[in-house]
């Protein structure tokens, strides 16, 4: 059982990582005004999208729910807070998407998002973390 906790939160952190990086790179992506900044950015969004952040999700949701399925669901399924954890990874996924998408908008020259929208994307995931944290360790009810 640590070993699944402890690799759960290995992967959680590459993902985090990846999930505080990419949009700062969006941030200097929608400022530069160079075809070679431009195309290096290009690069770098997909390989941490693609390499780091969609592995460290994928792997980060097997060791999850491995533990769910081994004792998790059995000793909290009444708890509201592990429900409310489920809510907030679900709309986490989709923040996920959503970097996507820009990543995809950028490949293809058609970001509409200036430097100062992608600052204020950049601080969403920080409010996950720390929701998602406090209710996995606290586990207030």
């Amino acid at each position: 059982m640590l070993w699944l906790k402890a690799l759960h939160l290995i992967f959680m952190v590459t993902w985090f990582a990846g999930l505080f990086y990419l949009p700062r790179l969006f941030v200097y992506h929608a400022m530069s005004d160079d075809s070679i900044s431009n195309e290096r950015f290009k690069v770098m969004e997909r390989k941490l999208y693609y390499g780091i952040m969609t592995p460290g999700m994928i792997v980060t949701f097997i060791f999850g729910v491995w533990m769910l399925g081994d004792y998790a669901w059995m000793l909290y399924s009444a708890s509201g807070w592990l429900h409310l954890k489920l809510g907030l990874l679900g709309l986490l996924v989709v923040y996920h998407l959503f970097c996507g998408k820009w990543l995809l908008d950028f490949k293809h020259d058609r970001n509409r998002h200036s430097h100062v929208y992608f600052r204020w994307i950049n601080e969403i995931p920080v409010l996950f973390l720390v929701a998602i944290v406090l209710l996995a360790v606290v586990k207030p009810f």
